[in-house]
């Protein structure tokens, strides 16, 4: 919940019921593609807790406290850098903690407030991805209306549509850059 992971997979799962697909891809392509694309989105934080934290840690020049200490900075830096600061005063009023400076903001406070602005941010790009779909859907079902055929499903003529746009556009491509550059990548 502290890294990109939780946008990741909400906004894929989005594309899956935008495209009106329910298995596919299974949920094991979607965690694995979030798991790599947040391995992708968090080297740069892991690695600077590798180097300033962990390192030293591991040759003896740190306390483990001291090491957890420096191991929060950069994760804390990238939580903040992700989140609204309406979610950072919720939490901080919560805490009862009064002014205090984002590099002290205790990580009680800064997770959930990390937690509900992906939460809103995967949102709103699962809905960003579900109106051309609906769109589709729209259109579809008017077609078929207005031509009287209230008998036919309107997903079986506007699935193929959907699943073809989808490749024509480089669905994936759109979905997965997008993902990842909105989190300043």
């Amino acid at each position: 919940l502290m890294t990109s992971f939780t946008r990741i997979a909400i906004v894929l799962s989005f594309v899956r019921q935008a495209l009106s697909l329910q298995g596919a891809p299974a949920n094991q392509i979607i965690i694995g593609l979030s798991l790599f694309l947040t391995f992708f989105i968090m080297n740069p934080v892991w690695q600077n807790v590798e180097s300033n934290a962990l390192r030293p840690y591991r040759d003896g020049q740190l306390t483990s406290a001291e090491a957890l200490e420096r191991a929060t900075v950069p994760v804390r830096e990238f939580m903040l850098g992700q989140t609204r600061p309406k979610d950072v005063e919720l939490f901080v009023g919560i805490a009862k903690l009064g002014p205090t400076p984002p590099e002290e903001l205790p990580l009680k406070v800064v997770v959930p407030a990390f937690i509900m602005s992906e939460l809103r941010t995967a949102f709103q790009m699962g809905f960003l991805l579900f109106v051309p779909f609906i769109l589709i859907d729209l259109v579809v079902a008017t077609v078929l209306m207005s031509m009287g055929m209230f008998m036919m499903p309107p997903t079986t003529i506007s699935l193929p549509l959907k699943i073809l746009l989808f490749v024509l556009v480089d669905g994936w491509n759109l979905v997965v850059r997008s993902v990842v550059l909105s989190f300043g990548g």
